[in-house]
């Protein structure tokens, strides 16, 4: 009943991309199982693990769509949630390898045996449980971004500052996370991870399941999101963008909806960094470096900032164009990055979802002034 209230609210065009998603989160891996190795329609499992990545970066880029193109807050500290989500999965992954390790230890992860600890750390509890460590893959980022968000809002902090605020954020965590004594394996992070809810994290069905709930949460994603700002509150969440004096005048609560969103958006950050770390096997604190985030920014910028669509399709594309840049011309890459921000800037404010209306808008004039 839920699930067909949420559908029917959503406007054809979503409705359609959100089909094509699970198309391809399901297709994809039913070619790779079941379509044998030397036909031209067999998926490989580089591949199949390449899409479910870029899944998960999708997921990111419609949370940062979410506080940016409809509530109006650029955040550039959302990479940092999905880097939380990210090591609260890779900390279950570690639990799962036991007396496998290096060192053989059953208890401790080979990182901990090498620093010299003698007991698992109390954070660490728990983390042997699939469901709890999903469940803080989706708390550990929503505290983090509540806690920010409560003292920010409500001290009515915007803009640029808040901006900064969040860039801060997450650098402070990278630097943190580089540490021995945090506990979570330090520079080089955690790694070498064996299986998940008992499969190997090698296994072509492991990855065709992990490509398949990529693109399942992805799809699940866009219709909670489509729900929220097709709501009254979602007018409100894009009133509060356009107007936030006004709203404030007019009596409403601005820092609740900043608050609510902002924290629904790092929640689903989360659960993209859970369903990233398994399908590229390491999490280390380079996930929290700033120019992630930035670059979550640029995606959605790409795509079209207040889509939903839009943030799906230019993650698709940075990171397809990355892939290709760095393997042929890798030196390129980061001017070209730079390059494209500028363009986007510049020529595509709406994104590629915007020109692609435009375009439409264009054509459908010129037939409508052509003679009958």
């Amino acid at each position: 009943m839920i699930t067909r209230f949420l559908w029917q609210g959503m406007d054809r065009n979503l409705r359609l991309f959100v089909l094509l998603v699970l198309a391809v989160g399901i297709a994809l891996p039913l070619l790779n199982q079941i379509v044998p190795p030397g036909s031209p329609f067999h998926v490989p499992a580089w591949l199949l693990q390449l899409i479910g990545k870029y899944l998960s970066f999708a997921l990111l880029a419609l949370a940062v769509d979410l506080v940016w193109g409809f509530c109006g807050i650029l955040s550039l500290g959302h990479g940092a949630f999905f880097a939380l989500g990210g090591y609260c999965m890779g900390m279950y992954l570690m639990r799962q390898i036991g007396s496998r390790g290096v060192y053989g230890n059953p208890i401790l992860p080979d990182f901990m045996v090498f620093l010299n600890y003698k007991e698992l750390p109390w954070f660490w509890y728990g983390f042997d449980n699939f469901g709890f460590a999903m469940f803080m893959a989706i708390l550990v980022p929503s505290m983090l971004a509540f806690a920010l968000g409560w003292f920010a809002f409500r001290s009515r902090v915007t803009g640029v500052y808040l901006s900064i605020i969040t860039q801060a954020m997450t650098f402070a965590l990278m630097l943190a996370f580089f540490r021995n004594d945090m506990g979570l394996g330090g520079n080089n992070g955690m790694t070498d991870f064996k299986e998940i809810l008992g499969f190997s994290v090698q296994a072509d069905s492991t990855r065709a399941a992990l490509c398949f709930a990529s693109a399942f949460m992805l799809a699940l994603g866009l219709v909670v999101s489509a729900a929220i700002v097709g709501s009254r509150f979602g007018k409100a969440l894009t009133a509060v963008r356009d107007a936030e004096s006004r709203m404030r005048f007019l009596g409403y609560r601005v820092e609740g909806y900043k608050l609510f969103v902002f924290v629904f958006s790092a929640a689903m950050a989360g659960i993209a960094g859970a369903l990233y770390v398994p399908q590229v096997g390491i999490i280390n604190p380079s996930e929290f470096s700033p120019a992630n985030s930035i670059e979550a920014v640029l995606w959605v910028a790409v795509g079209g900032r207040g889509t939903l669509i839009g943030p799906v399709i230019g993650a698709f594309i940075v990171n397809f164009g990355k892939t290709w840049l760095t393997g042929a011309l890798p030196e390129v890459w980061l001017f070209a990055l730079g390059a494209l921000f500028i363009v986007v800037t510049l020529l595509l404010p709406k994104g590629v979802v915007g020109l692609w209306g435009q375009l439409k808008a264009r054509s459908q004039a010129k037939k409508a002034r052509a003679p009958a």
